[in-house]
């Protein structure tokens, strides 16, 4: 059986995110999705192998917004007016730059644990990753995964 957890790079980072913001526990969201399963088995088991997904993910799959693979949710845009309406849209955007900046590609298998150590060992700041957003935010997401990474990383194997 395998074990392995299909995801989104920008859901992995937003996880991560939320730990390094301190985030200590995961709830259900009204939407449905699986966030909080995943997080919990990511700081549960570091060493949990991640297969990178572009479409639709663990997370995704019972999310109320999940209609045959493609989430039909929006976001506002009213302090970042340069990004797409469509979730969909957004966040493949943000995914591909993730995947391009960590050289990875959908498909690709690598351990919570690997991922976080290129988080880590990421050159440059994340404003190319998310140009859209308010600078300020960008900075303090940086921060924020670059400590939930390090948390992580030091969890025992």
């Amino acid at each position: 059986m395998d074990d392995s957890i299909r995801i989104k790079a920008h859901h992995f980072v937003d996880i991560v995110r939320d730990c390094g913001a301190g985030a200590r526990t995961f709830e259900p969201h009204p939407y449905g999705h699986l966030v909080h399963v995943v997080a919990e088995r990511v700081a549960a088991d570091p060493d949990v192998l991640l297969v990178m997904e572009l479409g639709a993910d663990a997370i995704c799959e019972p999310c109320v917004h999940n209609i045959g693979g493609l989430c039909d949710d929006t976001i506002d845009t009213s302090n970042r007016p340069k990004a797409p309406t469509s979730k969909r849209e957004y966040n493949l955007l943000i995914d591909e730059r993730w995947c391009e900046r960590l050289e990875l590609k959908e498909g690709d298998r690598l351990t919570a644990r690997q991922f976080c150590r290129r988080l880590i060992d990421l050159p440059g700041d994340f404003s190319a990753i998310y140009p859209e957003e308010p600078g300020d935010d960008t900075a303090a997401r940086e921060r924020d995964v670059r400590t939930g990474a390090a948390q992580l990383l030091r969890q025992p194997s």
